[in-house]
């Protein structure tokens, strides 16, 4: 696809550069409803921040976000597409006992 953008005026291409943007948020807002619907309050999920892996669960959904509550209390609130559901094992504290194993 080409655009010749060679011929618009200032105002025109403000209005271009508004419209450019609003469709990039509309874009990343429809994604992120996409990666929400895998999601269900309670999902168990894992997710890198700087402190590492961290495991939660999911306690709230926000227009753009997802509140998760970590093993140890923090709350976060993460992009959906940066979180992976963690399967459960049959067993409810599993990530919890291998913490536990680690100290």
């Amino acid at each position: 696809m080409s655009l010749d953008i060679g011929n618009l005026n200032l105002d025109e291409l403000y209005a271009l550069n508004d419209r450019v943007v609003e469709r990039i948020n509309h874009l990343e807002a429809i994604k992120a409803r996409v990666d929400m619907m895998a999601l269900n309050l309670g999902t168990r999920v894992t997710f890198d921040s700087k402190y590492g892996r961290q495991f939660g669960t999911v306690v709230k959904f926000n227009r753009k976000t997802v509140v998760v509550i970590s093993e140890e209390g923090r709350q976060w609130r993460i992009s959906p597409n940066l979180l992976t559901p963690v399967k459960d094992l049959g067993e409810p504290d599993v990530v919890s006992e291998v913490f536990k194993r680690r100290d």
